[in-house]
Formats: C-alpha cells, structure tokens, sequence
C-alpha cells in the first residue's frame, strides 16, 4: 500500500496520489493500444484519438455523476463545489462507462464512422486502463472487500496511513486485485480473439458479458460501506451488470447477423 506517490515542493508542497497517476497511466496506455489497433485495421488514427479524447471527459464526469447520484445524492445541493473534488474519491467505473459510451455513439455517429468497428477498436483498451485503476485502488485503500473471518494468504491487511481509505489492521478480501487480475484477462482474451472476430461488435459483445459477472461477483466481498444495497441483498453496480450482459447478449445476436465480415 502506498497512496501517495511522491510530493513536490512547490506552492507549499503538490502531493501526487498512486491512484492518480496509476489512473493517468492506465489512460495512456489505453492510447498506445488504441493508437497501434487504429492503425492496424485501417482507421483514421486522428478521429480515433479525438474520439478518445471525448470519451475520457465523459467517462470522468459520468463516473462522478454515478457516484454523487448513488451515495450522496443530498451533498451536491449542500455543497455543489464538492462535485467537482474528484481527487478525494468518489469515481465509479460504470458510470464513466455509461458516459463515455454514450459520448462515443455521438461522436461516431456525427462524424459518419463505422460504430461497431470503432467499438470493437476501443473494446479492449478498457480492461486494459481499469486494470491500472484498480490496482491504483489498491494502493490507496479505497473500494476495499469485507472484513475477513481469518487472516489467509489470500486476504490483505493494510496499515494504518492518513492517506489511506481502508480502515488499519484489519484482514480483507482483495477485492481491488481480484478484479485488476480479472480485468487483465478479460484485455488479453479481447487482444488474442481480436483478429479472428466473425463480426463488427463481437469484441464489445464479448466485453458486455465478460465484465459484469466480473463485477456481479466481486461485489459479494465488498465491504458494505462501498456498496448501496437494493432489495437488502444486490448492490445497484450489481444491478447495472445485470443490464450490461442483456445488452451484450443484444449486440452479440444482433451483430452476428447484420454485421458479419465478408
């Protein structure tokens, strides 16, 4: 664990996070990918990019958005300044999925691109991104699992750190690396299939499946102070992973049948 980077004397000191630059890293990395792929099949890298660009912002204010609306919905009236205090937490993933998403289709469908080759271009770079922000997570002890019944090889303790966001000395389910490993499978099994797909969109398809159960299980060992419960049993993460695999199972049967490469 180790939340804060490094600081730079500056302006009475500028303190730089793990997870924020780990965040950054996995942005960029996210750009090298999509940057050599565009290239590969054959698209304009600069629309590619400028896509890319588009989707970040929208992905970082739908991932606040999500938050605010889902765990402290009365806060942004009290104090509207607080909504844009991102580096004290307070993202949520599927939130900025739903906003780059839906930014994405625009952007595609304004500039006349090709929508599920483009998808299946940006498709794997997510994993690939998440799983740096995961294990940015992990080193500042935020969207940390349960407490543990014993302390296991498998469970992690954190020590006690000002910075830290997970409480000190408590044996927890790993559930920021459990999903970081199950994100770094999920990009290699999307980078391996990718030049053997039989149709525009299948890669997405696959993604739409292949995360959410990720998510739906993980959840299970999140600690309660991370999850808002419907129903006194599914979290509303779960809930949406639950919509995401529907829609992935509607782009699979569309696609394979509209979409097939000749």
């Amino acid at each position: 664990m180790h939340p804060v980077l490094f600081k730079i004397p500056l302006l009475g000191g500028l303190t730089i996070f793990t997870y924020g630059a780990l965040v950054a890293f996995g942005f960029l990395m996210g750009i090298i990918y999509i940057t050599r792929e565009t290239r590969r099949v054959g698209e304009d890298t600069g629309k590619a990019l400028d896509l890319l660009f588009w989707t970040i912002v929208a992905a970082i204010i739908g991932s606040r958005v999500y938050y605010v609306l889902v765990n402290e919905p009365g806060t942004i009236w009290g104090d509207p300044v607080s909504f844009f205090k991102i580096w004290k937490g307070g993202l949520v993933f599927q939130g900025g999925g739903i906003g780059a998403f839906i930014v994405g289709i625009w952007y595609i469908k304004k500039h006349k691109l090709p929508v599920w080759k483009y998808l299946d271009i940006f498709a794997p770079a997510v994993p690939l991104g998440h799983f740096f922000g995961r294990i940015g997570c992990f080193m500042s002890g935020c969207c940390h699992g349960r407490a543990a019944s014993a302390a296991s090889w498998w469970t992690v303790t954190f020590p006690a750190d000002p910075s830290s966001f997970a409480p000190a000395g408590i044996p927890m389910f790993p559930t920021q690396l459990m999903e970081a490993f199950g994100e770094l499978i999920i990009f290699f099994a999307l980078f391996l299939f990718r030049k053997h797909k039989t149709f525009n969109g299948q890669l997405m398809a696959i993604y739409m499946m292949t995360y959410p159960v990720l998510r739906f299980i993980v959840e299970f060992f999140r600690d309660s102070s991370n999850r808002v419960l419907i129903f006194d049993s599914f979290s509303v993460a779960q809930l949406v992973s639950v919509v995401m695999v529907v829609f992935g199972v509607w782009i699979w049967v569309r696609n394979s049948r509209k979409e097939r490469i000749a």
